[in-house]
């Protein structure tokens, strides 16, 4: 059986529980799907890979090394959707003043202190010419922006999902995503978070009600020849 993220960390008898109840089925990938990726700015994971608490010495946003863990298989989605023509778009933290001050930056106090090189994409999966890029205020990418608009300008009915945190801008982007009644696909080897523990967890929970949690290699699979 193939490993979950979240196996040894969720106990059988929850996960027999869920199946009971139904939970966990996959919807699939539609016709024309768009490419999320999430944040992948030097402020989640530092300038190099580096253990989490020396990375957040450069900025206390950082994931560390497990934000470095994602770039390959991001890139690597990345050109494929290029290729096939598809829609990579870039829902990114936007810089924060004053006006920014609020409840959501009340919870997370480190998010007005980020020096601006850390607002940079990280340059490895940078956007190119052609590449929506969409500046956001709060978690989910579809909250105050116009993401679903273009999403349906483009003819897109599914969106597979990169980036961080997995247990905040990902998670809020799937539900929503999923609210809006598109086939959605969180990339298990291509999200990232803080907290392994809090990574598995959410990933659990959107995998058995919001999307389709699977690997890089998997969803290329699924994209079709």
């Amino acid at each position: 059986m193939t490993k979950r993220p979240w196996d040894g960390i969720v106990p059988e008898s929850e996960l027999e529980v869920y199946r009971k109840a139904g939970l966990g089925g996959s919807s699939g990938i539609g016709k024309r799907a768009a490419l999320l990726v999430i944040d992948v700015q030097y402020r989640s994971m530092g300038e190099s890979p580096k253990p989490i608490l020396e990375s957040m010495q450069e900025f206390g946003t950082s994931c560390g090394e497990a934000g470095w863990r994602a770039i390959p298989g991001i890139a690597r989605l990345i050109a494929e959707f290029r290729k096939r023509g598809l829609p990579v778009i870039y829902p990114y933290v936007a810089p924060k003043g004053k006006h920014h001050e609020g409840a959501f930056t009340a919870k997370m106090t480190g998010l007005m202190g980020v020096p601006l090189r850390g607002y940079d994409f990280v340059k490895e999966i940078a956007p190119e010419p052609g590449d929506l890029q969409l500046p956001k205020n709060q978690a989910s990418a579809f909250f105050g922006t116009p993401l679903a608009s273009h999403l349906v300008q483009m003819g897109v009915d599914s969106v597979v999902i990169t980036g961080c945190t997995t247990s905040g801008c990902v998670r809020g982007t799937a539900v929503d995503a999923n609210a809006y009644n598109y086939k959605v696909v969180v990339v298990e080897d291509c999200v990232y978070d803080r907290s392994p523990t809090s990574h598995a967890v959410n990933l659990f929970d959107i995998a058995h009600k919001y999307a389709d949690v699977v690997t890089a290699d998997e969803t290329i699979a699924l994209l079709g020849n």
